[in-house]
């Protein structure tokens, strides 16, 4: 299950601690950015729970943007999502080599453009939404194996997830994931079959 934390702290909200019997220390919270989950499996596909949570927070009245980025065929990029819940905003890529064969994927150069400048599209988008603050929670699926076909690129992901500003949790899943990514999560769940 995914719980969505949605704990906004002000900025000027500050906290005394006693240590001993004479020292005070004053010390600040800055403002609750959420968790960092990582979601990883052996194998794609395998992340129907994260789908069902998400839902169920959207019902529950939470702003929530699903993003697959390599899932494709329902023609959908970032001008045509779906909308579930009232809350959930669900986008797939417009252009997706799950479409296709990895042979056809391969030696189409034309085809594997489209397909770069179709996720690329998306990741700009998703960026966007980290800094706006606007979701409650913000699931990026499969954007690992984007990084791993050099799609995205991985400081760009780690730079955006630092400047987030999202009031609850940002999800992110795959298979292979990188060690600075996996260092700056809150939380990181193996899913097994």
């Amino acid at each position: 299950m995914v719980i969505s934390s949605s704990n906004n702290y002000s900025k000027d909200n500050f906290n005394v601690a006693k240590i001993g019997s004479a020292k005070k220390i004053r010390f600040k919270n800055f403002t609750h950015n959420g968790q960092i989950q990582i979601y990883k499996s052996s194998y794609r596909g395998s992340y129907s729970s994260i789908i069902r949570d998400c839902l169920r927070n959207a019902a529950l009245g939470r702003k929530v943007l699903l993003v697959q980025f390599m899932k494709g065929g329902v023609k959908q990029g970032i001008t045509n999502p779906v909308k579930l819940c009232g809350n959930l905003t669900w986008i797939r890529s417009s252009h997706s080599f799950d479409q296709y064969n990895p042979e056809e994927f391969e030696n189409n150069k034309d085809l594997k453009k489209s397909i770069h400048a179709s996720t690329f599209e998306l990741w700009d988008f998703c960026k966007k939404e980290l800094i706006s603050g606007e979701n409650e929670q913000i699931i990026l699926d499969e954007i690992f194996l984007a990084i791993e076909m050099k799609i995205i690129d991985k400081d760009d992901l780690i730079s955006t997830l630092e400047n987030r500003s999202i009031s609850g949790d940002v999800i992110l899943t795959g298979t292979g994931i990188p060690k600075d990514l996996l260092l700056m999560a809150n939380q990181v769940t193996e899913l097994r079959s």
